[in-house]
């Protein structure tokens, strides 16, 4: 590919369906300029924004997060070291870091982002904030694969199917994974109750 004037590059890229090779290029150009991110901007904007619109319950949270996300990540960009991975990875786990921020702060906050683990737990007082502080330990407490199972089903609200991608499992480990961990929060839950 023939070196492209630092106004033009990127955007010849982009009338293209970007190959690793052209997104490596962005990235590199962004690297050198800041100014050239907004061609990486314009290409994962809606990838981002419909990984957080789907987790998150409203659309100015999305929004939020989307802000963080690139702006964290025009931060970060000079540290960014490409490993043959899209670049969209990238940005998407910088979007799971920053929805999971939020998702604890709000927890610490007594907000309602546990009504989904309670409601799993059969919990009768989902508004009480003392047992939802409750929960949010006893979930720490759980072994690292069923925590990270109950996280990603009723914080990040994903599917079994992408649960099992995300961690290489099957789908029926998983839905172990899942059954333990729930049988565990709510026989504590009793016991907490009791």
């Amino acid at each position: 590919m023939q070196a492209l004037r630092p106004e033009l590059r990127g955007k010849e890229l982009l009338k293209k369906e970007p190959r690793e090779k052209d997104e490596r290029l962005l990235v590199e150009a962004a690297q050198r300029d800041p100014r050239c991110f907004g061609e990486l901007y314009e290409l994962h904007f809606h990838r981002v924004y419909a990984y957080a619109v789907k987790r998150l319950h409203s659309r100015e949270e999305a929004e939020d997060v989307t802000s963080v996300v690139f702006h964290q990540a025009l931060a970060k960009i000079k540290n960014y070291e490409w490993r043959g991975v899209p670049f969209s990875a990238w940005l998407i786990r910088i979007a799971a870091n920053a929805i999971a921020d939020r998702w604890k702060r709000a927890a610490h906050e007594g907000g309602d982002v546990l009504d989904g683990l309670k409601d799993a737990v059969a919990d009768a007082n989902a508004g009480d904030a003392e047992q939802r502080a409750v929960l949010f330990q006893l979930v720490e407490g759980l072994p690292a694969e069923q925590r990270r199972v109950v996280e990603l089903r009723f914080v990040e609200r994903k599917s079994i199917r992408e649960i099992a991608g995300e961690i290489r499992k099957t789908e029926g480990a998983v839905k172990q994974l899942q059954f333990r961990a729930l049988q565990k929060l709510r026989a504590q839950m009793e016991g907490a109750d009791a």
